[in-house]
């Protein structure tokens, strides 16, 4: 399965080695022909060719065996010798060659008794190896990009899984979280009212279906989400007394497709009715959800009564779940405001993410 998109950058690579080489030994006879010279592809090959040939063996001994057995391995002092010497005996033997064919191709009419016009043949030794030393240095760029380039793919790879198992840490951690604050709740009614203690416990199993499904996904509908949403606001309504006033306006498409992080507001809507609600003070909670083009809201107002030190009815890491969440599934995707008013009896949270 993995094989399959390694593929097309193989053949992609080939591609362009082959074009490459195509260029490099297929100007210079082009070059030849246009100028006016008298060859064919038989002397080219036997005299014009050998340069070619050359950097071609210098740049496949680095890109196939010096550069990865020297230059990745660190053993820059031995790839350095190695490439001395097989630019010296590169340049050498196509040096010799070169004599032996332009010697073969004159027929005996070059050579004159005489001194040779022109460059002395050190002048073109020394550009062979220089022409040499920059093909070194193009094999090594080429291979270590393809190098860099893989290692990004693995770092990204990688990042990738790390956030992956980071995200389904979270869930795994907000499974019991959830769990943990509804189980205090049918605590709490059991005392003083059986009844509500029963409705309460088969009003959970239902949540609970969709906190053990549901949230082993990515992503989950958004109609589902706020059926979820829906059933929790009701399991909470059963405990609350007659001075409680709770508002839920949900104005999202009961056939909805947009897709959500699954649980991602639950964590709201618990630290208003943990810190919105009084067993003496008038209380309310108004909980509104809407849709929009490719953005979802969340906006809940509570009046603010904080807990205590000595309260145990929650751990607090909700909202700091719900923070690493966002900056994990939408980052750079979402706007979250939250705080107490200036008066300090309301609460106040408002989440708005981008879905598109």
């Amino acid at each position: 399965m993995k094989q399959l998109p390694t593929s097309r950058p193989r053949i992609i690579e080939v591609l362009t080695h082959v074009i490459g080489w195509g260029i490099v030994f297929g100007f210079p006879f082009l070059m030849m022909t246009r100028s006016g010279f008298n060859i064919t592809w038989m002397d080219y090959l036997r005299h014009g060719s050998i340069i070619p040939i050359s950097f071609f063996i210098v740049f496949y001994v680095n890109y196939c065996f010096l550069i990865p057995r020297y230059l990745f391995e660190g053993r820059i002092k031995q790839y350095l010798i190695l490439n001395i010497l097989l630019i010296l005996c590169i340049a050498a033997g196509a040096h010799l060659w070169q004599e032996y064919t332009f010697q073969t191709f004159a027929k005996g009419g070059a050579e004159k008794g005489g001194r040779h016009m022109g460059p002395p043949k050190w002048i073109f030794i020394l550009r062979d190896i220089f022409s040499m030393v920059l093909t070194v240095g193009l094999s090594a760029a080429i291979k270590m990009s393809g190098r860099w380039v893989q290692m990004d793919a693995a770092r990204r790879e990688a990042e990738k899984n790390r956030t992956e198992a980071e995200l389904k840490n979270l869930r795994n951690q907000l499974n019991p979280h959830f769990l943990l604050n509804t189980l205090n709740n049918i605590y709490a009614l059991i005392a003083f009212n059986t009844d509500k203690a029963q409705a309460a416990v088969q009003e959970l199993s239902r949540l609970l279906r969709h906190v053990l499904y549901d949230n082993q996904q990515d992503f989950v509908t958004l109609d589902k989400e706020m059926d979820f949403i829906r059933n929790y606001i009701e399991l909470m309504r059963i405990r609350l007394s007659a001075n409680v006033t709770v508002e839920t306006q949900i104005d999202t498409r009961p056939d909805s497709r947009t897709e959500i992080a699954p649980l991602i507001f639950i964590s709201l809507i618990e630290n208003a009715f943990k810190h919105g609600i009084s067993p003496t003070e008038p209380s309310f909670i108004c909980i509104h959800f809407s849709e929009s083009p490719g953005e979802v809201h969340c906006e809940i107002t509570n009046s603010y009564h904080p807990k205590n030190e000595t309260d145990k009815s929650g751990s607090g890491i909700g909202l700091e779940q719900v923070q690493k969440r966002l900056e994990l599934t939408y980052p750079g995707r979402y706007n979250w405001h939250q705080g107490v008013s200036e008066d300090g009896k309301e609460y106040k949270s408002i989440l708005v993410i981008s879905v598109s």
